[in-house]
């Protein structure tokens, strides 16, 4: 068994789209738009195959994140490298993006940064 997508709602649909184009390299599927509901998506797939689904609808309304509430704590983008996750932390951090810790060697010994992305949802940048 493999995890087919996992979906996460945006408020700013069209700018988290961006967000994971430029940063993640994310190819996009084409919008699904629900006149009768005011729902959207995007699906975003990535080089391994994963696939994110970006959603929205006109009841979707930012709030602070606790970190360690219960649910989706945060989605993790393999680099490839020590290097890579560098470059992407600093790439972000350049373009204003929150960098909540890292890069650095975890406890568990992953080499990760975590940053927030337009929303506040914790993205983690890992080898």
């Amino acid at each position: 068994m493999k995890i087919e997508h996992v979906a996460i709602y945006y408020e700013d649909l069209e700018r988290a789209k961006e967000f994971f184009i430029k940063y993640f390299n994310a190819k996009l599927g084409r919008k699904y738009h629900n006149e009768k509901t005011g729902f959207s998506s995007y699906f975003l797939s990535f080089e391994s195959g994963s696939r994110l689904e970006i959603m929205t609808r006109p009841e979707v309304k930012k709030e602070e994140k606790n970190p360690t509430r219960p649910g989706y704590a945060h989605i993790a983008f393999s680099t490839g490298s020590k290097d890579n996750v560098d470059s992407l932390t600093t790439k972000l951090k350049d373009a204003s993006y929150y960098v909540l810790s890292g890069p650095r060697v975890t406890g568990d010994g992953y080499y990760e940064s975590v940053i927030l992305d337009p929303e506040g949802n914790q993205i983690e940048l890992t080898v």
